[in-house]
């Protein structure tokens, strides 16, 4: 797409701080990281979202976000990490060009990437397994 910001990233138009790139995703630094080393894999086609993505192209970028995490593990030494996806804006996408996050743990590093549980009942969830199974 000619006005997406994250096609012309990861297709070299615009400069970045690459640290990976092979012929289907480039990988870069997020400017507003969330911790050191935070790092987005970005597809050179563009998708809107994980609905658009090929299969295939799928199972690829979860391959090179491994790859990824694990250098980026070894080299910054940190202590976990979280691989976030968000699709829609409701669920915090603000770029709607797949991406896929790489943040870096550290022990009090002060972010919280979690969710409060509810407590649905047992009956709760059944409803819930059988509207999506379809039961």
């Amino acid at each position: 797409m000619d006005s997406c910001i994250f096609c012309k990233i990861a297709n070299g138009e615009i400069p970045s701080n690459t640290i990976y790139e092979d012929d289907k995703f480039r990988v870069i630094l997020d400017n507003g990281p969330a911790t050191k080393g935070h790092a987005l894999v970005l597809p050179k086609e563009h998708y809107a979202n994980l609905f658009e993505m090929p299969q295939d192209l799928l199972a690829d970028a979860a391959v090179v976000a491994k790859k990824v995490a694990s250098n980026i593990k070894d080299k910054l030494s940190c202590d976990g990490l979280n691989l976030v996806q968000n699709n829609g804006e409701t669920a915090g996408q603000t770029v709607m060009h797949f991406h896929l996050h790489i943040i870096p743990r550290y022990e009090n590093d002060g972010q919280h990437i979690l969710w409060t549980p509810t407590s649905p009942s047992a009956e709760e969830l059944v409803e819930v397994k059988n509207t999506i199974v379809g039961a």
